[in-house]
């Protein structure tokens, strides 16, 4: 059964809030877009979300069909979750991709089968897996390059793939595309939507994109000040959006 997140958190940094009462209930099988200006909270949200980051209030939580918090779930210091290094098999069933990745200096296929071996999955299992991995981002014939010598665009899709491999749940990406040439792009974007497709992933992903936002997602979160100030089914919200300023923002008017 896939999961379900409902977050209601807030963040600060010294003096400076960056998250204020964010509030949302994120549904299985569905392709979530972050949108807004910088300096917004978008990745800061979406790094709480993925359990990477700690609220200073509030809470993250998880749940199967329903409401309940999963086991092993309870609300700690701070009034964050801190059940997933009690929970390691909930752990495995989300992950994040970061704008920039960590490389192994050794083959690509390495590098993207390292999560399955660390969870002791069979050679045969993994060889199948990696190499279906690999075809999606089109890396399948550099999967014996040293993953040191791929370009930015490549190294971003073996991210993806590195990511994918481990079939999770629910999919962050922070900027998947970000600095990207074109073609690099398409075949990401490609990717991500076979990936909702296929797999029936669900997908959040913080995007400066707004053409890729309307391309990928099911629904769109737009965040201004720290706080989402307006959310909608992406085909209505780019239509008419419902706070001045989303509508200030997706069509140019507002300076950031």
């Amino acid at each position: 059964m896939s999961l379900n997140i409902t977050v209601n958190v807030g963040k600060s940094y010294g003096e400076k809030t960056v998250l204020a009462g964010c509030s949302f209930d994120f549904l299985k099988d569905a392709v979530y877009a972050i949108i807004g200006p910088n300096g917004s909270g978008k990745s800061t949200f979406l790094r709480i979300c993925a359990l990477l980051e700690e609220p200073d209030n509030g809470d993250v939580a998880f749940s199967e069909g329903g409401i309940m918090p999963l086991p092993g779930q309870e609300k700690g210091h701070g009034g964050t979750v801190a059940y997933l290094e009690k929970d390691i098999r909930l752990r495995r069933r989300i992950t994040l991709l970061l704008p920039r990745i960590g490389v192994f200096s050794t083959t690509v296929y390495n590098n993207v089968a390292y999560g399955l071996k660390m969870r002791g999955q069979p050679k045969k299992d993994i060889e199948e897996k990696v190499k279906d991995a690999l075809k999606l981002v089109g890396l399948a014939d550099k999967k014996m390059f040293n993953a040191c010598a791929l370009s930015s665009g490549e190294t971003q899709r073996m991210g993806i793939a590195r990511a994918l491999v481990i079939e999770p749940e629910i999919l962050f990406l922070d900027e998947p595309t970000s600095s990207l040439d074109p073609h690099n792009t398409s075949i990401i974007e490609g990717a991500i939507a076979r990936i909702a497709e296929q797999r029936r992933t669900m997908i959040i992903m913080v995007t400066h994109n707004m053409f890729q936002a309307k391309r990928l997602s099911d629904h769109v979160l737009f965040m201004h000040g720290g706080k989402i100030v307006d959310h909608g089914a992406t085909k209505e919200f780019f239509a008419q959006p419902k706070d001045e300023k989303s509508q200030r923002f997706i069509t140019g008017q507002m300076v950031y």
